[in-house]
């Protein structure tokens, strides 16, 4: 962790300021549905104390074994849209029909308030809000698949859409992949071991 140091003279005394050069920081995480970011964002939650994961709302029904309040704030529609109104988001998003997905202003500052950098796990809209909301705060990451052939495999694999969806999730992350370009890292998850060595450099020298 990096510290500067602030010398204020008071009358013939000196106090040290120290300042966390560290804090208000965040890092963004985005990709296609499938592509591994949320298992690549547990990892780095694990390696590095100074971060804390940002918990989205959602208006979407909780899958498996995701608890409330912990992977996401599972909320209604209406009070999503209230919350719209009362400019409670960094940003939001309708990723599908009638599932929202966004970031509370409170939430970012929750964590700020404990001198931890925030970590998001969005979408790539909501990566490039982010990204364009913090500036030079954020260090946008992008993860892409391998090919889109591993990526439908993957999520054959995960065991949680019917193949309608899965269709769905393929043609959007088709569309996803040419936003990358928007984001400040790129790293191509074929090897999960190697990209988590990646992702962890990339945080090192961020938060230096």
């Amino acid at each position: 962790m990096c510290y500067d140091f602030l010398i204020v003279p008071i009358t013939s005394i000196f106090l040290i300021i120290i300042i966390n050069k560290t804090m208000k920081k965040v890092i963004i995480f985005s990709a296609p549905s499938g592509s591994g970011k949320t298992t690549l964002v547990q990892h780095c939650l694990q390696v590095f104390p100074v971060l804390q994961f940002s918990i989205s709302c959602t208006t979407r029904a909780p899958r498996g074994a995701e608890v409330d309040g912990k992977d996401y704030h599972f909320i209604s529609p209406e009070v999503f849209k209230a919350k719209i109104e009362e400019d409670a988001f960094v940003e939001y998003e309708e990723v599908y029909a009638d599932k929202f997905y966004g970031t509370l202003k409170s939430e970012v500052e929750r964590i700020w308030n404990q001198d931890k950098i925030v970590i998001f796990d969005v979408d790539v809209k909501g990566g490039i809000a982010l990204k364009k909301y913090f500036g030079d705060q954020a260090m946008s990451v992008f993860i892409m698949p391998p090919s889109i052939e591993e990526l439908e495999r993957r999520l054959k694999n995960r065991g949680t859409d019917d193949i309608e969806t899965i269709k769905t999730r393929l043609a959007k992350a088709e569309s996803e992949i040419l936003f990358q370009k928007n984001f400040d890292k790129i790293i191509v998850n074929a090897n999960l071991d190697e990209s988590k060595e990646e992702i962890e450099n990339l945080i090192r020298q961020f938060i230096a």
